[in-house]
């Protein structure tokens, strides 16, 4: 009798059996691994599979990964949550420790640069090279109609990359470590704040704004350092002209067109002082708004006691009000209308922010200790202060070498 040739009826193929090799198997078309781990509440060992990995490779990295950590007993159970509905539980829960325009600037980025490129992805499945590749993309095609994005932007995507695979590992234990730490990405160009103005230069754009309304806020901005969304939220409660102080309690911003009112930036109130020119400044625009309230009557909408900085009729002001009107008073001394009086002292274009950072600036190299302009900034901490205004402080380093030269000398001509 011949043998029926492989394949015929009378002895037909049998599909291979996938075959485990140290762990690993093929299943379908991507790969598999499996691992032994205790159950926390029985405390017996199990085996654990985890698959839907495109290649070999990354499936035994991914079990060497898992064997160790078992081994430490810090396996963390397969979960299959992608990395969208991680986010979206993870930014409610973080709602409630930040304030509400970081948090709708955190949505926006999650929306537009984290979910189209790596939302559909097992959260767990997420490795540092994904996280690479995002920002890979991110550079070369990420911004609006396929152009590249900036730096500054990825870098602001991976620091909220790197606070929501934080708390995947800390608060809700999905992961055992976080693949965003180990990713490579973009280092931002820091850009050293610093004299955008000098003393003088400042003095000219104060006289500039003399004339404005709102001449105060420019006023307190410089002579205190405080932030523009901490001015425009500031009562005139928390203005002691006879102590010649302010107290700073929160800040408001618009979210959606909607004022939205939060903590400082550190979370704590803090008490800045003023000088008498301050106070007489600020003595004048009390006497002003109160002018305008009597004017306007029942259609004053400021509440009794309330913002120190309003519209003319008592009304919120938007933070790009103020931040529009700054460009506006440095075109209008640059570019005047009659041309053949063109100033010889141009300022330089600044933003309204450059305003805190010359106040920093000014007292450092004044040589105020570091943990009292911290204070006046705000800054949670001093060493933030010296961090941001390294430049300055080395500065002042320089000047401290000649002093204590000076000095020395000076003993040694008494002796």
């Amino acid at each position: 009798m011949t043998k029926s040739p492989v394949g015929t009826p009378d002895k037909p193929n049998k599909k291979s059996t996938p075959k485990l090799r140290d762990g690993v198997m093929k299943r379908g078309t991507t790969w598999s691994y499996v691992i032994r781990a205790k159950d926390p509440e029985t405390g017996e060992s199990k085996p654990k599979w985890v698959g839907g990995f495109a290649t070999e490779e990354a499936a035994k990295a991914a079990r060497d990964e898992a064997r160790v950590n078992a081994r430490r007993g810090e396996y963390v159970d397969r979960n299959e949550i992608t990395v969208s509905e991680y986010l979206d539980d993870w930014i409610e829960d973080h709602a409630m420790e930040i304030k509400p325009g970081t948090l709708e600037d955190y949505r926006i980025t999650i929306r537009l640069y984290i979910k189209p490129h790596i939302g559909r992805t097992k959260l767990q499945a997420v490795r540092p090279s994904t996280i690479t590749k995002l920002y890979r993309d991110l550079l070369a095609k990420g911004g609006r109609g396929g152009k590249p994005l900036a730096v500054s932007t990825v870098v602001h995507t991976h620091a909220i990359l790197r606070r929501a695979f934080r708390d995947a590992v800390e608060v809700h234990e999905y992961l055992s470590s976080s693949p965003v730490d180990k990713a490579k990405r973009p280092r931002g160009e820091w850009r050293e704040p610093g004299m955008i103005w000098t003393p003088a230069q400042l003095r000219t754009f104060l006289t500039l704004a003399r004339s404005h309304r709102l001449f105060a806020f420019f006023h307190l901005a410089a002579y205190t350092g405080a932030r523009r969304g901490e001015l425009l939220n500031l009562r005139w409660p928390d203005v002691d002209l006879g102590g010649k102080q302010i107290t700073i309690k929160g800040s408001t911003g618009v979210v959606d067109g909607e004022h939205i009112e939060g903590t400082t930036k550190s979370g704590r109130t803090r008490v800045v002082t003023i000088d008498d020119g301050t106070v007489a400044v600020l003595q004048k625009h009390k006497e002003a708004q109160d002018v305008e309230k009597l004017r306007s009557g029942e259609s004053w909408k400021g509440e009794e006691n309330g913002h120190v900085f309003t519209t003319g009729w008592g009304g919120a002001i938007y933070p790009t009000t103020v931040t529009a009107l700054l460009g506006k008073f440095i075109k209008a001394h640059n570019e005047p209308e009659d041309k053949n009086q063109a100033p010889t002292d141009r300022l330089p274009y600044a933003r309204l922010h450059d305003l805190r950072h010359i106040h920093a600036t000014t007292l450092l190299l004044a040589n105020v200790p570091v943990h009292v302009v911290a204070a006046r900034l705000g800054h949670a901490d001093p060493a933030i202060t010296l961090r941001v205004y390294a430049h300055v402080i080395r500065s002042a380093e320089t000047a401290a070498a000649d002093v204590f030269a000076h000095a020395l000398r000076h003993i040694a001509d008494k002796e």
